[in-house]
């Protein structure tokens, strides 16, 4: 068992002032580690240590920035096959996408941020006035369990570049990966005090650093209830608040579609990371006329995501992460059958053999209303919905049915036709015939999806102040 019984704060790792929280091996139910149980002192002593060293952050030049995140971007290369265990581990995330996702996109995230800081920052001259862009401060980022490394470099990175100082408060369910990335902070040298790290439970750490009066800004990335109270909080005070927060996003199959390929990609995106994404395709809306071949498809194509060990490299369906997500995707089953849906594979059952650990099993439903709970709450778990449509204006009427705004796809053989389609769909991000990811696009949603921008240029913008000097 793993003890990391320290928090990081002014650049050495120090006991924290609580007791220990355990965390869980989602795939064994054992114990993998314990942290400490930060308190609202602990939070105010990273948040000062943040504060005294701002000024001197904020006054490097992009140079000194972008090396500092250079070493830590060499860090994380050494450390790519741990991290992807340690996630697999800790998250039940499978081995395979642990490494290739969970682990490389935070390089990602931080290389993104050494190649802008290489280009020459330039003031905007508006008539008489010059307007410049300037570090915003103190930044608590808060994360959660489902991406816990990405979650905290698309957020720091950005952040550290602009010449803000950072507190980290990472979800406590699956904690271990920052702690690898805070040994790469060490090890890369950053000043002290200009980046923190305080584990803990959201109500006591994350509300501490929500409401303390020297935090300027709250990166958050969670669910809708507890992002609208860390925004209620950050308010009393003023601070700036961005939200990533969820979706139920709609994969739009349209009538002259490569079906098959609609239909497999789909499948792929709304089991990934057993579901736990907030950008998952967890909607398939198909022509009403081809629901039964698509419906043939995805069963086919969810049984191949067989649950197990994952740690086994051919595992493609690992656990939930805790008891508790396992008790409410099934909850979201049981919910689908008793509204009428259609029962294709899987279902509220322990898979066979998997009696130990918090798996459940690679499930759809067809024949699903769009006002259905299943077809409007994020399950965060392997459950996708087919539902039919009748037309294309019935497509958008259903994709746009929805209080999240986070992402989704179209799909046709006319790339003009899916590009107008997707224009008018109300999502923050949408992918064209399986267009690939973009680190450099921002990131975010619309209605309660979120609020502000992560990943690239507009990421940096959420971390500055824009100042006009009047000439």
């Amino acid at each position: 068992m793993e003890e990391r019984d320290v928090l990081y704060v002014g650049g050495e790792w120090v006991p924290g002032a609580g007791a220990t929280i355990a965390v869980e091996n989602p795939a064994t139910e054992q114990v993998l580690a314990v942290i400490p149980e930060g308190t609202a002192e602990d939070a105010d002593r990273a948040v000062r240590a943040a504060r005294e060293a701002f000024p001197a952050w904020s006054a490097t030049s992009r140079a000194e920035r972008a090396d500092c995140l250079r070493r830590l971007h060499e860090g994380l290369v050494a450390r790519a096959e741990e991290i992807g265990e340690t996630i697999a581990r800790d998250v039940g995330t499978p081995l395979r996408i642990a490494t290739r996702i969970q682990a490389a996109l935070p390089q990602t995230d931080v290389q993104t941020f050494v190649d802008l800081l290489a280009e020459e920052e330039a003031d905007e001259p508006v008539g008489n006035s010059l307007i410049v862009r300037e570090a915003a401060g103190v930044v608590a980022a808060i994360t959660p369990w489902n991406y816990p490394l990405h979650q905290i470099t698309c957020k720091i990175a950005p952040a550290l570049a602009a010449g803000c100082t950072v507190v980290v408060k990472p979800s406590e369910v699956a904690p271990l990966s920052a702690y690898r990335l805070f040994d790469a902070i060490h090890e890369a040298g950053f000043p002290p005090g200009v980046v923190n790290l305080v584990t803990g439970f959201g109500p006591v750490v994350g509300e501490a650093l929500a409401t303390h009066p020297e935090v300027d800004v709250v990166s958050f990335t969670g669910s809708v209830r507890a992002g609208t109270r860390v925004a209620e909080l950050a308010a009393r005070s003023v601070k700036r608040v961005t939200l990533e927060l969820g979706g139920k996003s709609a994969n739009v199959i349209l009538d002259d579609a490569d079906l098959a390929m609609a239909v497999k990609v789909g499948v792929s995106n709304a089991f990934l990371n057993g579901g736990q994404t907030c950008t998952a395709w967890t909607r398939m809306l198909v022509p009403r006329a081809k629901q039964e071949e698509a419906v043939a498809l995805a069963k086919k194509f969810a049984e191949g995501f067989t649950p197990g060990d994952p740690l086994d490299p051919k595992t493609k369906l690992g656990p939930m992460v805790s008891a508790v997500q396992r008790e409410r995707v099934r909850e979201f089953i049981a919910k689908g059958v008793a509204e009428g849906a259609t029962l294709v594979t899987g279902g509220a059952e322990a898979p066979a053999g998997l009696d130990t650990g918090y798996f459940v099993a690679p499930t759809v439903f067809a024949d699903v209303d769009p006002d259905a709970t299943i077809a409007q709450e994020e399950i965060f778990g392997p459950v996708l919905s087919i539902i039919p449509f009748d037309d294309e204006a019935d497509a958008l009427r259903i994709a746009n049915n929805s209080r999240y705004g986070l992402h989704g796809a179209v799909w046709s053989a006319d790339q003009d036709r899916a590009l107008a389609f997707a224009r008018r769909v109300r999502t923050g991000q949408i992918d064209v015939n399986g267009g690939a990811y973009n680190p450099l696009a921002p990131f975010g949603g619309y209605k309660q999806s979120g609020v502000g921008r992560e990943m690239g240029r507009h990421a940096l913008a959420e971390f500055t102040e824009v100042k006009s000097i009047q000439l």
